[in-house]
């Protein structure tokens, strides 16, 4: 069973690179959250395309995002599908010419390519109960 998500907020320490960033993710109908560790660039993509900043050429998730849109793939949604060994496993489920395919990403990636837009987040059930 898939449940439904959002981001909470991202957690970036003043004492920069080097030190872990966090984001939460925090369930839509509930109390639960889940926190994922991230690298600095991908904390600063999730917060810069969250807040709607946009550069005169597109950095690495936006460039994703436009491949996308020029090929005619919808994102359907976001599922953080997995922990493993205290690794989390996502997927971008993307639409292409009425298929849906899964594909393979890192939490941190499919939160960056997702921020600031309206397609939806899942945590599927058994990674809520690994973590509690």
């Amino acid at each position: 069973m898939l449940v439904r998500m959002q981001l909470s907020r991202i957690v970036i320490p003043e004492s920069g690179v080097g030190h872990p960033c966090m984001v939460f993710l925090r369930e839509v109908e509930g109390d639960r959250q889940v926190p994922i560790v991230i690298g600095i660039a991908e904390a600063w993509a999730i917060q810069r395309r969250t807040k709607g900043v946009h550069f005169p050429r597109p950095m690495t998730h936006d460039l994703i995002v436009g491949i996308m849109q020029g090929l005619d793939v919808d994102l359907e949604q976001i599922v953080i599908s997995e922990l493993r060994d205290g690794t989390f496993y996502a997927k971008l489920v993307i639409r292409q010419d009425g298929r849906l395919l899964e594909i393979d990403s890192r939490p941190s990636d499919a939160l960056a390519i997702q921020a600031g837009s309206d397609v939806p987040l899942f945590v599927d059930e058994s990674v809520l109960k690994e973590l509690s």
